[in-house]
Formats: C-alpha cells, sequence, structure tokens
C-alpha cells in the first residue's frame, strides 16, 4: 500500500494557516488532514466550511476532512463545496452512517468511517465496501498532542488482516519514534500534526515518516 503524510491542521499556527499548509505540502505531506470538531461530539471546538473554502485555492494537497462532529449528514454538502476531497465521519455521531456515506458520494467526494478508541474495530464491518477509507483513532478525538494508545494498533492490524487492499489511516499521537511499530500493524495513511508542525524541520519528519523499511 502507498505510504501518504497526511498533516493535521490542528497543530498548526491558524494566524497564518495558508503558509502551513503550503509549506507542509512542500515538505511531501500528500494530504492536508482537516480536524472538524463541534464542541458536542467531541470537548473542542475547531473551523467550518468557511476556512476550508478559504485554504482551498493555495493548496494542491487532497483535502483529508474528518469530521467529529454530531449529525455529519447535515453538514456534507458544505464541507464538499467548500473544496474537501475525502469526508470521514465517525460511526458514533449518526443513526444514519450509509445514508451519510451515500450523501458524500452523491458529492462526488471519497467517504472515510471512523471510530473512537473505545468502539471496537468490528463496528466498522458492514460499512468497509462502501467507503474508500477506515481511519482508526489512537488518541481519543478531541485535542492534538496526545500520545498513542498502543492498543489501538490491534484495531489496524484486524482491519489489514481482513482487508488487504483497503486505505487505513491512522490518526493520534503518530511520531518518528513509534511510526515503525504503525507501519507494521498495517496503517498506510499517517495523520501528523505536532510531530510535522512542531518540528524545526518538518521535512526531514515527513521524509523520515514516508522512507521507512
Amino acid at each position: 500500500m502507498k505510504k501518504i503524510i497526511a498533516s493535521s491542521v490542528l497543530s498548526a499556527d491558524f494566524a497564518h494557516l495558508a503558509e502551513a499548509a503550503q509549506m507542509v505540502e512542500k515538505c511531501g505531506a500528500e494530504y492536508l488532514h482537516i480536524d472538524v470538531m463541534d464542541g458536542h461530539f467531541v470537548p473542542n471546538i475547531t473551523l467550518g466550511p468557511v476556512v476550508v473554502q478559504c485554504l482551498r485555492p493555495f493548496c494542491k494537497s487532497v483535502f483529508d476532512v474528518h469530521l467529529m462532529i454530531e449529525n455529519p449528514e447535515k453538514y456534507i454538502d458544505a464541507f464538499a463545496d467548500a473544496g474537501a476531497d475525502i469526508i470521514t465521519i465517525h460511526l458514533e455521531s449518526t443513526d444514519d452512517v450509509k445514508g451519510a456515506i451515500d450523501k458524500i458520494h452523491a458529492k462526488g467526494k471519497k467517504a472515510g468511517i471512523t471510530v473512537k478508541p473505545k468502539t471496537p474495530v468490528e463496528a466498522v464491518f458492514p460499512y468497509v465496501d462502501a467507503v474508500e477509507m477506515v481511519l482508526i483513532m489512537s488518541v481519543e478525538p478531541g485535542f492534538g498532542g496526545q500520545s498513542l494508545i498502543p492498543e489501538c494498533l490491534d484495531k489496524i492490524r484486524v482491519l489489514r488482516e481482513k482487508y488487504p487492499n483497503l486505505d487505513i489511516e491512522i490518526d493520534g499521537g503518530v511520531k518518528v519514534d513509534n511510526i515503525d511499530k504503525v507501519y507494521e500493524s498495517g496503517a498506510n495513511i499517517i495523520v501528523a500534526g505536532s510531530a510535522v508542525f512542531c518540528s524545526n524541520n518538518p521535512a526531514k519528519v515527513i521524509e523520515s515518516m514516508l522512507n521507512r523499511p
């Protein structure tokens, strides 16, 4: 599977967000991971479609939009129209998971599904064939800079064994010093926030993450 770095803007300088997004793109991050939080589904508030729309003209990156919000189906059109390329929803956030996935596809976008660390990975199995990507949260969603929960790597192993051709993304606490274990578990899309944006040499960090055995 192709290795992809998805730099998370949650750890970027919001006063210079376009410049930060351009920087990580030039450093080799193929995806820009955009965490959307509503203060209800998770205990934090981040940004909305207008910010995605404002960023879009400045970046060629794949906009990987992660909706950590209640009733995401209400906002899929807005984020799709703003420039999202992939829209990922939480299984726990809606009573109509398949309907939300269908709505993403109806807008011509790729769909992802994700679960919180305490939700069994088997919960996504009924939807895997309907999405392009599964995201495994390796921290409790809501804040950046947390440490990776090692048990979440077992979820990825289960997914990779059952779905060998699936794009599996991991989000939370991935750094250069633990990425080998992450790759060994089977993830191929790596969300990297503080590891990249808080580094003095983001290009070196991204290169090191991508060029593993």
